[in-house]
């Protein structure tokens, strides 16, 4: 086992139907692996008819294998609140009974108060109008699920897509969380790129990086941390993590603020017309993390004509040579 399997740690969720379940897990950015199985009853080894029976005390479940230096537990527990019906006690959408009943299962202390806590936020948040269900039991046994429950989505795409379109899952979450979901994958790497909660980001953020990306805000120029930055790498959102803009295509507009001539990523950015301060201006936010980062002005020079004028404090700047260890490796044949 090498340095960076050893620091590979396990999350068990139990949220319906395990074939929706690890779909969803499998395109977070920093999730290793997700097996389908079962956990909670009594029985040693069950079969899928068994638990399916309702019998057994077991409940479908999935087993994640993350590294904690690209994905925290917490996020986690935001990936799944955001994918399942927290209020629902005997099941999840169209598959009823208590072998469909979500649940976190906790392996350690720490992961224990983890969950607590952001069960405790979400019942508080107001989202729901029901109380929050999903119970959080300390961890006994998984056992994985026969073969061709494994990457079901994948296995069988058709009949897979067929059964979500109907469970009724997807209509919930998009009529629950809209736009706030942020549970959404680029189409070239199929990583995912999630908000925090309000109280997180407070947490997470400091004061000015807070009024800049959740309040529309605008740093001071000349005086932030990117102005006149000239080391290789990318610019990423301080929110999400979600790519933005590379050096290669930074340079000097005079006006004390990080510049760029492109958008490295245009799946990650969405402009919209911005008609405050008795103008009308194109504001630039991230998609995912829906930050606001600044604003894009047609009088930059070539290739493009145009200015992306943004915030230091949206972003965060990650260097060439850590591409690779902070998950953004794909992006380092652009320094080659």
């Amino acid at each position: 086992m090498n340095q960076a399997t050893a620091s590979y740690q396990t999350a068990t969720f139990a949220g319906g139907c395990f074939w929706c379940v690890e779909a969803d897990f499998e395109k977070v950015d920093g999730v290793v692996e997700v097996i389908s199985g079962y956990s909670g009853g009594h029985l040693q080894n069950p079969t899928y008819e068994q638990v399916s029976g309702g019998k057994t005390g077991h409940v479908e479940a999935v087993q994640v294998v993350f590294d904690p230096r690209k994905v925290s537990y917490k996020t986690l527990l935001e990936v799944f609140w955001r994918h399942i019906d927290p209020t629902d006690a005997v099941g999840q959408f169209v598959d009823r009974g208590a072998q469909y009943r979500s649940v976190i299962f906790v392996h350690d202390e720490e992961q224990k108060r983890l969950a607590e806590e952001s069960r405790d936020e979400l019942a508080k948040s107001g989202t729901f109008g029901k109380p929050i269900a999903t119970e959080i039991l300390q961890f006994a046994h998984f056992y994985r699920a026969e073969d061709y429950h494994q990457d079901y989505y994948k296995q069988n795409p058709i009949r897979y897509k067929y059964y979500r379109s109907r469970s009724g899952r997807d209509q919930f979450l998009n009529q629950t969380w809209g736009q706030k979901q942020s549970v959404t994958a680029t189409p070239t790497e199929g990583r995912t790129f999630i908000k925090p909660s309000d109280e997180e980001l407070r947490r997470k953020l400091s004061p000015l990086q807070y009024q800049v990306t959740q309040r529309e805000g605008t740093e001071k120029p000349f005086a932030n941390e990117y102005w006149d930055n000239k080391r290789a790498g990318i610019y990423v959102d301080i929110v999400s993590g979600e790519p933005l803009f590379s050096s290669l295509d930074k340079y000097d507009s005079g006006t004390g603020w990080p510049s760029f001539v492109r958008v490295l990523a245009p799946d990650n950015v969405v402009e919209k017309e911005d008609r405050r301060l008795w103008t009308t201006r194109t504001e630039v936010r991230s998609k995912h993390g829906d930050s606001h980062l600044g604003h894009v002005f047609p009088d930059g020079p070539p290739p493009t004509g145009l200015r992306y004028c943004m915030n230091s404090a949206a972003l965060r700047f990650v260097p060439k040579e850590d591409l690779a260890k902070e998950g953004y490796g794909e992006y380092l044949k652009l320094f080659e």
